[in-house]
């Protein structure tokens, strides 16, 4: 990339927004050049904003300390060079951060959110680069049916509760081993819900065996992800059936899952699927993306692990770390696997799914 392109944080003083400006500090592609938050937050510096509450281990990168944050839904004042918008913005109501997304959209900028409120939403793509990058096809016909300019669009990267499993069924479908039932037991981090959910003293020495709306996510949204685009949109895979039970566990990073598989024909032996998981890649490893894992699924031999605390910073911590996989009474096989929430889940998997989309030539400079 000859120039790098100029980019805009919303949502920049919350958890996922300060791992946006941790993983673009120095990126080779992106340079962050303004910030944004809600109202209490605008006008201020950006370190006088984050305060105490800033709460990577790194410092705040020199470059964003002192740039004035602006209100996200102030247009005017975005500075003229910002070419792309990453978003960790979620309002109360879903409702406002569709239209948020959409205004920026209409106003010809490229924003690639966190957020849950699009996902849902037929013609905008909900991309793991390492399963659906085809789904960047979409966004000519979301440009098309919503009168965007050409350089506008909305592009989702999905729930972090999906990001430790689905690949590691993705590539058994492409390996030729369909898949028919999942069973998923996820036990996810503090983190997760944001700088509240670390502060918690409800989360002390604990377990809160419900998250709400996470298990419907958890179900449904992979079912998009492993969907085909139509003239319309995208359609939804419709030959695997999910269950998911959602907990909260005393973590404060890394959304660990216990997954249970049933396969709908041939039955791989468990060598065989170990040498399917580590010898996977995809489009983001052949196309060399900055972000992207060397091995997006590392197999780990000890009977304990994957463990949060050792394995989540894996590979930038955008790597999936997998263990403990075994015949099941029930199902044909069961394993654990590993994410990094904050990272994979959200902000890291927004860039990697952007510089997909600036690869495919969708954003640019």
């Amino acid at each position: 990339m000859s120039q790098k392109i100029k980019v805009s944080v919303l949502g920049a003083t919350g958890i996922v927004g300060q791992n946006f400006l941790r993983l673009l500090h120095g990126h080779p592609w992106f340079q962050i050049v303004d910030v944004a938050a809600s109202p209490r937050s605008a006008g201020k510096t950006y370190a006088d904003a984050a305060g105490k509450n800033w709460f990577m281990s790194s410092e705040i990168p020199t470059e964003i300390k002192n740039l004035i944050v602006r209100e996200a839904k102030d247009f005017d004042t975005i500075p003229e060079e910002v070419k792309c918008v990453f978003s960790a913005m979620d309002l109360p109501d879903k409702g406002d951060t569709r239209e948020l997304e959409f205004s920026y959209a209409k106003a010809g900028y490229p924003i690639v959110s966190t957020s849950s409120a699009n996902r849902g939403t037929d013609d905008v793509p909900m991309i793991i680069p390492e399963i659906n990058p085809d789904h960047a096809d979409v966004i000519p016909i979301q440009q098309a049916n919503r009168g965007l300019p050409n350089t506008g669009f909305v592009a989702v990267k999905p729930n972090c509760s999906i990001q430790s499993y689905l690949v590691t069924l993705a590539a058994l479908e492409n390996a030729g081993f369909p898949v028919n039932q999942v069973q998923v037991t996820s036990l996810q981090a503090v983190s997760g819900a944001g700088q509240t959910g670390i502060q918690s003293k409800e989360m002390k020495d604990n377990v809160i065996p419900f998250i709400a709306g996470e298990e419907e996510k958890t179900e449904n949204e992979p079912l998009k992800i492993l969907g085909t685009v139509s003239e319309k949109g995208i359609l939804n895979y419709n030959q695997i059936n999910i269950s998911a039970v959602c907990t909260r566990v005393s973590v404060i990073d890394g959304h660990t899952a216990v997954i249970h598989v049933s396969f709908r024909k041939k039955v791989p032996s468990i060598e065989k699927i170990k040498s399917i998981w580590t010898k996977y890649t995809a489009f983001p490893q052949e196309a060399g993306l900055p972000l992207a894992p060397k091995n997006p699924i590392i197999y780990l031999e000890d009977e304990n692990r994957p463990q949060p605390k050792i394995d989540r910073d894996v590979d930038k911590g955008m790597a999936v770390s997998v263990g403990r996989l075994a015949e099941d009474k029930f199902f044909d096989i069961r394993y654990v696997a590993l994410s990094h929430n904050t990272v994979r889940g959200a902000a890291g998997g927004a860039i990697l799914m952007a510089e997909l989309l600036a690869e495919k030539g969708y954003i640019y400079a």
